[in-house]
């Protein structure tokens, strides 16, 4: 990111404000750390554009880092949200896409519980087809993650079967519908049978309520013994070691998130007797040109696919900006199926 701001075009029927308001991390803690304040609008940088927020999607890293465990990458902005939608009301001089007064919705590296926020500009979207504004802060998030994870790194292919962990998550209902618009056979995990349910009615073609069954079992007896060709891990800790258990032969084990624990124990005969492949990342932390080819490979391959209705986002509850707090509770709560955003 550029250190000096470039020169930024505002519409002149649409003067900015000095300030907006934005939720800060006051310390380290519990959701009620979360508070509105007033900070002054974001400066353009080189190849940025500034987004008017409409609403801005609650993730799990937010969590993260509002505990002190998720520190925004350097150069990033210290208020939580990583994805947004709204109107572009201002641009830096060398861009030329997003124009001003568009509807897009972005990955943001931080910044997002604002009602402000600078985007570069290769990390915008157009809105999906069909989506609505609100609807399309649900998507960046979880659509970046699985598309760099499930298709680009763990090579997910037409037939194979993708066996998915937190199926009701954010991630795991995203898992779900693209998993199955690529004509791969999904199986994904669960903690209640409501939420099972509502996995199958998303494309799952089977949802395993982790608390009643083991998952390793399940999967091999879904697939006659040969295990699954794509694991999608947000858990980490033991499941690991299930994984490369429920993992066919050539499999490959995408690990996303730690939330079981961040160690493991793994017999490394099994690596070797199945030629395992197992990949970790984090979205968050990758450059801007990597954000950019992802946002690219997105529109090419995904977007048209909201035209069919195969994909929608799925919002679960939607928070006043100034309820963050509230908002992060029920994340916590893992009561939630699907997405949470802030209307700021």
């Amino acid at each position: 990111m550029a250190s000096a701001p470039g020169p930024a075009a505002v519409p002149p029927s649409a003067a900015l404000p000095a300030s907006m308001t934005a939720i800060e991390i006051r310390e380290p803690g519990p959701p009620q750390v979360l508070r509105p304040v007033e900070r002054p609008l974001p400066q353009l940088q080189a190849g940025e554009v500034l987004v008017r927020v409409v609403a801005a999607g609650v993730n799990r890293p937010d969590v993260l880092q509002r505990k002190g465990n998720y520190p925004p990458p350097p150069g990033a902005s210290d208020i939580p949200g990583l994805e947004v939608s709204g109107e572009v009301v201002a641009v830096s001089a060398e861009v030329r896409e997003p124009r001003l007064g568009e509807q897009v919705c972005a990955l943001v590296a931080g910044g997002g519980y604002a009602q402000y926020v600078n985007v570069p500009a290769v990390q915008c979207l157009p809105l999906p087809p069909g989506v609505t504004l609100e609807e399309a802060a649900a998507v960046p998030e979880t659509f970046f993650t699985v598309w760099m994870n499930v298709f680009e790194r763990a090579r997910l292919r037409r037939g194979e079967t993708l066996l998915v962990h937190g199926g009701s998550s954010g991630i795991g209902t995203t898992a779900i519908m693209l998993g199955k618009a690529s004509a791969a056979q999904v199986i994904v995990t669960a903690g209640s049978a409501a939420k099972c349910s509502a996995c199958r009615e998303l494309g799952a073609d089977l949802a395993i309520n982790y608390h009643e069954t083991d998952f390793v079992a399940a999967t091999l007896r879904a697939t006659d013994g040969r295990g699954a060709n794509v694991i999608l891990d947000m858990v980490g800790g033991d499941y690991l070691a299930r994984n490369a258990a429920a993992a066919a032969s050539d499999g490959r084990i995408a690990l996303i998130a730690t939330q079981g624990g961040i160690k493991s124990e793994l017999d490394l005969r099994q690596l070797m007797s199945k030629r395992l492949t197992i990949s970790a990342c984090t979205l968050r932390p990758q450059t801007v040109e990597v954000k950019g080819r992802l946002a690219l490979a997105l529109r090419q391959k995904v977007w048209p696919l909201f035209s069919s209705h195969r994909l929608r986002p799925l919002i679960h509850a939607r928070f006043p900006l100034g309820e963050a707090a509230n908002a992060h509770r029920l994340m916590e709560s893992s009561s939630h199926i699907g997405k949470i955003v802030l209307l700021a």
